[in-house]
């Protein structure tokens, strides 16, 4: 039996398909972002399940998880009110927030039905001022649509700033071939619980941070808010008690030549990841990012408009950012699309 890949090609808008065609695997380093899905590294209990389809099946399920259920399969065609400005995006954002603390509060990993996900087990966890609760806010589950939106359109994802794991159990879920990164030492065993007790023994977790070189840096932990941990220099208002060590690095320039869609939540890291890029490393990547301030997101806008790579803003409903005053200034303004593509695609 011949071996198949499958070769992504481009449509008029930009958008990516693919394609059956003879050839091998790629591996981590190399230049093709292609290759077959095993069923090694698909979840196939999931990776057929339409949203459409799913919206027969929720008349046994419990209130809580019916509703997410819904609001899963709505997001996407809904992406016009995505915007933390509009009065939709609040109440939207309220209703997130009641159905998954009924859902994921308790400290025992009990199995919740998560919409299109399929069963998930997600202990309740402390870290500092935040919990693992705030890791299901609306902005996240927007993110979580997009992933099963789009599961047509991308085979490799990377998931830069992986805390304990929830965005790469969703996209190991939708049947990606996924690479995590997650320099704490504490964190990372966390988020090996995580993928263990949900099967997602397919996602390859590295214990490193992404920065422009290989090498080693200092990394600081914010003990009153573990979501807030960073390499050192990222951010210049680091609070209360810290816990400062070195941890490994891995080149960005190698995530890139891997992935088709990258992940980015690496708290104030992203403009010096992002400016080191030219237009052609966007040829076959996209990138869904969060902007952590101002001057961040000067850099990348500055940066991203001269090499002629196009911007779509949560806080615009993902329209084409066309000035700096459109642009998101931290993580309260939704996330950042990044990509050669003419249009974000949602459908």
């Amino acid at each position: 039996m011949s071996s198949t890949r499958e070769r992504p090609t481009r449509t008029s808008d930009g958008l990516r398909k693919f394609h059956r065609m003879p050839g091998s695997r790629k591996r981590w380093t190399g230049s093709s972002k292609t290759g077959p899905i095993s069923n090694a590294n698909r979840s196939t209990t999931f990776i057929n399940r339409d949203l459409t389809d799913m919206m027969t099946d929720t008349q046994n399920l419990p209130p809580s998880e019916h509703t997410l259920r819904t609001l899963l399969n709505a997001l996407p065609e809904m992406h016009d009110l995505h915007s933390s400005r509009t009065l939709s995006y609040r109440f939207l954002n309220d209703l997130c927030q009641s159905v998954t603390k009924d859902m994921f509060s308790s400290v025992e990993p009990v199995a919740r039905e998560f919409g299109p996900f399929g069963p998930l087990q997600f202990p309740y966890l402390e870290m500092g001022a935040v919990t693992s609760l705030d890791l299901f806010g609306i902005d996240e589950l927007i993110i979580f649509a997009f992933y099963w939106s789009n599961r047509g359109n991308y085979r490799r994802v990377a998931d830069l700033g992986a805390n304990i794991g929830l965005h790469s159990l969703c996209l190991a879920r939708c049947g990606y071939e996924v690479k995590c990164f997650e320099p704490d030492p504490e964190t990372f065993a966390k988020l090996n619980d995580n993928l263990a007790r949900n099967g997602a023994s397919t996602v390859d977790a590295i214990q490193a941070a992404i920065s422009v070189e290989d090498g080693t840096t200092e990394f600081i932990r914010v003990i009153g808010n573990r979501t807030g941990s960073h390499l050192a220099g990222a951010k210049s208002d680091a609070y209360g008690a810290l816990d400062k060590f070195t941890v490994t690095t891995q080149a960005f320039r190698r995530v890139i030549e891997w992935a088709d869609l990258m992940k980015i939540d690496v708290e104030g890291h992203e403009a010096e990841l992002i400016v080191a890029t030219t237009s052609s490393d966007w040829a076959g990547v996209d990138a869904i990012l969060e902007v952590g301030s101002p001057e961040n997101a000067r850099a990348i806008f500055q940066h991203l408009t001269r090499i002629g790579v196009n911007m779509f803003a949560q806080l615009g409903n993902w329209r084409r950012v066309e000035n700096i005053a459109e642009m998101p200034t931290s993580y309260r303004d939704g996330s950042l699309f990044v990509t050669s593509k003419t249009q974000m695609p949602w459908q």
